[in-house]
């Protein structure tokens, strides 16, 4: 199996580990420290060396980070975690707090009112983050000290070694771009900005550029590594060279180099410039040694990022197909589960029954790994955006509960993420209303029509108006991007209140408004959107989205009585299409019960 459910937490381990590096920052002179939940990549997903906050903590969340003082530590959380960091961490060692509400500057400034020097490690912050908590602690006397050795490393007593995964090679056919001509693209980009050479950090850039995938992260088939691509197209990747056999070699050819991690340093204070870093996503280091030897910088966005996100069109038929055998895997555990459901009280049924089940049925379908560990929740812990189940928190599903499912799978064209949620048996009928409001904030996602240069902001609203018309909202962004056969979080695109980046043809994003009520319920309603162009009848350029994913949407949860005709015409068209693409990829039994599930709204079950 690729997910396991053994916990290693031990809210007793966690204590101990704070005092000694509480002692470790005393011996240095430091009056704190932070510990954030990235690496030198600032991924989301981290290798198990670099899970430095979890370590500390306990606390598991894919974002978050540490702040501590000689009598505080502060788990600054966003609304995603709320619920899961008091289940994880030692209250009176920990205190949780709500971030972004309370800046990491405001903290420290009451923490520490006289002053002092607050440690970190450049590697692990971004040139972006460390100045803005520069510029809030301007003026307080908290001087920020970056530090040689990372003090957590230095107590982490069996601290694993870095991943050694190996590369491989990401077809051209199914990139639909070889990595040559990616390169000669990007390095036409420095050249028409004057620029030297671009220093990527981010290892999903790396890996789209060059056409590799790799096996560093968990979920996440990336390359971890650093690169510079030069003005002339040549690329030197500095990262493990044992990670590289000889057919990725031979495929890569003359024009890229591949060095050991230790060759970095030397490489970037030998740069001639300008050199374009991206300071949201660069580490602070990167900067500085560049500075220490005044080499012009060229501050901007990693100048992969965007090419990687607007997907081609091959790009987008093989997630298209991954779809497909995703959706037909759903389709079938969907089925079992309506078939489980009267019969929990004979035939017990747990969280991870329902995840090993489900990735059974993805394995059947040719998968590669999952896209992340599989999020089976029912009843309160639907209401933990992120839950992880374990063998610890394994819950039995009770006749009326809601389950959440939420999960993905990795194809060898591409990665899918989709969330269902179902009821087990008659439920309240608390839950229709809530249901049926983040059904509608799909619908008005999948159905929008927009003109070139609209944000994720902006449709972020769209998604939120039906539960904020009964005073509901949920507290996590309405989509993510999604890579083709990468990250199934992959920047820098998102529908959310705080992303201005304006959605382009082939950027392909997550639709997943949700409702918790917390120690209830939870609800999430996810499919995969790809943006393309759309005609318009005065000649405006318009974008809207095509919906990838295709699994049945639960009927039985919706008041049909708040839906308009229009979002009925639309959940009536999708259950057909849905019917059409699946029935002919599922057993007989399933097709049957695919297609009462997909019937038009208005007809019986």
């Amino acid at each position: 199996m690729f997910q396991t459910y053994d916990s290693d937490s031990n809210p007793a381990l966690h204590p101990p580990r704070l005092e000694a590096l509480r002692r470790e920052l005393a011996a240095r002179a430091l009056d704190g420290f932070l510990v954030p939940r990235a690496d030198a990549h600032q991924g989301e997903y981290v290798a198990a060396r670099d899970a430095r906050l979890a370590w500390l903590t306990g606390f598991t969340g894919s974002a978050g980070f540490c702040i501590v003082t000689p009598d505080r530590a502060g788990v600054f959380i966003d609304g995603r975690y709320r619920v899961q960091v008091k289940a994880e961490v030692d209250a009176a060692a920990f205190i949780p707090v709500p971030w972004p509400e309370t800046k990491p500057a405001a903290w420290l400034r009451d923490a520490l009112p006289e002053g002092g020097r607050i440690g970190y490690d450049p590697w692990l912050h971004s040139r972006a983050e460390i100045r803005t908590l520069e510029q809030g602690l301007a003026g307080s006397g908290i001087a920020l000290i970056a530090v040689e050795h990372n003090p957590v490393d230095a107590i982490w007593q069996g601290q694993p070694e870095p991943p050694v995964g190996a590369v491989r090679l990401w077809p051209d056919a199914v990139a639909g771009e070889s990595a040559a001509d990616k390169r000669a693209r990007i390095a036409a980009g420095l050249r028409a900005a004057g620029q030297r050479a671009a220093v990527l950090t981010l290892p999903d850039s790396l890996s789209w550029l060059l056409n590799i995938r790799g096996a560093d992260v968990p979920r996440n088939p990336v390359v971890q590594g650093f690169a510079i691509i030069e003005d002339n197209g040549h690329v030197a990747v500095f990262a493990n060279p044992a990670k590289f056999g000889a057919e990725v070699r031979a495929a890569l050819g003359n024009a890229v180099s591949v060095l050991p991690p230790e060759a970095l340093i030397p490489a970037l204070t030998n740069l001639s410039g300008p050199v374009r870093v991206d300071p949201a996503s660069a580490p602070d280091q990167v900067f500085t040694l560049i500075e220490s030897m005044n080499t012009p910088i060229a501050e901007g966005p990693d100048p992969v990022i965007l090419p990687k996100a607007q997907k081609n069109p091959a790009e987008i038929a093989g997630m298209r197909e991954a779809h497909l055998l995703d959706g037909a895997a759903v389709t079938e555990l969907l089925h079992w589960l309506d078939s489980r459901a009267p019969q929990l009280d004979e035939q017990p049924l747990t969280e991870i029954g329902v995840a090993e089940k489900l990735e059974a049925l993805r394995r059947a379908r040719g998968i590669l790994d999952i896209s992340f560990d599989t999020i089976a929740a029912t009843g309160p812990h639907a209401a933990i955006p992120h839950y992880h189940v374990s063998r610890a928190s394994d819950l039995r599903i009770l006749p009326g509960q809601v389950l959440l499912v939420d999960s993905g799978g990795q194809y060898a064209m591409g990665t899918t993420d989709i969330t269902r949620t179902l009821p087990m048996g008659p439920v309240d009928a608390a839950v229709r209303r809530p249901y049926t409001r983040v059904l509608q904030g799909m619908i008005a996602v999948s159905r929008v029509q927009f003109p070139q240069g609209v944000a994720g902001c902006h449709i972020d609203a769209l998604a939120r108006a039906p539960l904020w018309s009964e005073g509901m909202d949920y507290d996590h962004g309405t989509g993510h991007g999604v890579g083709a056969g990468l990250s199934v979080h992959e920047g820098p695109v998102r529908i959310s209140r705080i992303s201005e980046i304006p959605l382009a043809a082939g950027m392909i994003l997550s639709n997943e408004p949700g409702y918790y009520r917390e120690g209830a319920f939870g609800i999430r309603i996810e499919n995969l959107i790809v943006v393309e162009p759309r005609e318009s009848a005065d000649g405006r350029a318009m974008l809207g989205f095509e919906t990838l994913t295709f699994a049945p949407i639960d009927r039985r949860l919706i008041d049909p009585a708040l839906l308009s005709q229009d979002e009925r015409a639309w959940l009536d068209a999708y259950h057909a299409e849905v019917f059409d693409k699946i029935a002919p990829l599922v057993p007989e039994a399933t097709r049957d019960w695919l297609y009462l599930a997909t019937r038009p709204l208005g007809a019986s079950a």
